[in-house]
């Protein structure tokens, strides 16, 4: 769900920055059940105007220290089709990328980002698997590992991910709504559970080091945006310990109300899912933190229940400053970070970790292009 933020950067790089005026044609709209097919489905949807390749994780090391990663691809088309074909670098589609690493026990969050045309050497995404690529950054799908690869003045990440889960589809049969208009969706799977190794390293750190933990991927394309009347989201995917995984997303309106088809997805251990409908989330903020850099006031804090799952949680950011300001491709704010704590699972005691996005706190991102 987080990637829905990426389509107001990359609407804004295409209006402000790179070709504006060349934004018309007609996409495939996601409307209906789709036919799931693996792993083609993992690679690119150049049918659809808008999809990203979502990856969050909460890693540690060898003397218990805590980090947390975000490494996001997007892309987004500016035309049905390049005009010239035979040409390769008539522009279609140009990506983004998010990339960004939490040290919890230095209370410390760095992050960039980058944006490009596809080209030759620049960006692009594989039709038929997952191979995605912005200026160096890669995600690539080799048999049952993704391969994740990013670096930028000190900081370096270099992991495999391998599922533990099948893929889980969100809403109906993976057409997850957004709003209550035909089209106002996407379709939208995710890999909730990847057992992770590899390496990291931040800035300040004097050599990389080796971290094991669990990461949590999206993927989804569609080609409408939000409607007009919402002012933000908060999207939660949490990986408790007694095996279960829980995604929540809640789109808030400009009247301070809740989006009807906000919705949540509960994975069990084997892998089995159902979906969780707004009425069965309950939500309450314990805390909140200010942005000393932009004024912008979050949620920092969080009981989420359950009740027909037996899911009760509590849980925190790892560091309360992992707030994405300005960024250089396009100049837009949002909070997206790691988070940690601990509750019952169907009676039991267990803990929780995850990730959390925070759109609209620092200046509404809703409206239409």
């Amino acid at each position: 769900m987080g990637g829905w933020f990426y389509v107001k950067i990359c609407c804004f790089i295409v209006f402000l920055v790179i070709v504006p005026g060349l934004c018309a044609g007609e996409w495939k709209q996601a409307d209906g059940e789709r036919r799931w097919s693996f792993p083609a489905d993992h690679g690119s949807h150049g049918e659809y105007r808008t999809e990203w390749w979502y990856f969050t994780g909460n890693l540690g090391d060898a003397s218990g220290k805590k980090y947390g990663y975000q490494l996001t691809f997007f892309r987004h088309s500016l035309r049905e089709r390049p005009r010239d074909p035979n040409n390769p670098w008539s522009v279609r589609d140009v990506y983004l990328a998010h990339y960004a690493i939490t040290d919890a026990s230095n209370n410390t969050f760095h992050y960039t980002d980058r944006a490009s045309r596809k080209g030759p050497g620049l960006a692009g995404a594989d039709a038929h698997k997952m191979n995605v690529n912005v200026l160096g950054w890669s995600a690539a799908m080799d048999k049952n590992t993704i391969r994740l690869k990013a670096y930028f003045e000190g900081m370096e990440l270099k992991l495999d991910l391998t599922p533990q889960k099948p893929p889980v589809l969100h809403g109906r049969h993976g057409l997850s709504k957004k709003g209550p208009l035909p089209g106002q969706a996407s379709y939208y799977y995710s890999f909730t559970d990847l057992k992770t190794t590899g390496y990291l390293k931040r800035p300040g750190m004097k050599n990389q080091v080796a971290v094991t933990g669990t990461s949590w991927f999206d993927q989804e394309f569609g080609s409408n945006q939000l409607s007009g009347d919402q002012a933000g989201w908060d999207w939660f995917a949490l990986h408790l310990s007694d095996g279960r995984d829980l995604m929540i997303y809640k789109l808030r309106k400009k009247d301070g109300s809740i989006e009807k088809e906000s919705a949540g997805t509960l994975v069990e251990p084997d892998g089995t899912s159902r979906q969780i409908n707004l009425s069965g989330i309950e939500m309450t903020v314990l805390a909140y933190w200010k942005s000393q850099k932009t004024g912008g006031r979050y949620p920092a804090g969080w009981r989420i229940r359950i009740p027909s799952a037996g899911v009760d949680v509590t849980v925190k950011p790892l560091v309360a400053n992992q707030e994405l300001a300005n960024t250089v491709s396009a100049g837009i704010t949002y909070w997206e970070g790691a988070v940690d704590g601990a509750g019952t699972s169907n009676g039991k005691s267990i803990k929780a970790q995850g990730y959390v996005e925070l759109t609209g706190y620092a200046g509404t991102i809703g409206g239409t292009f």
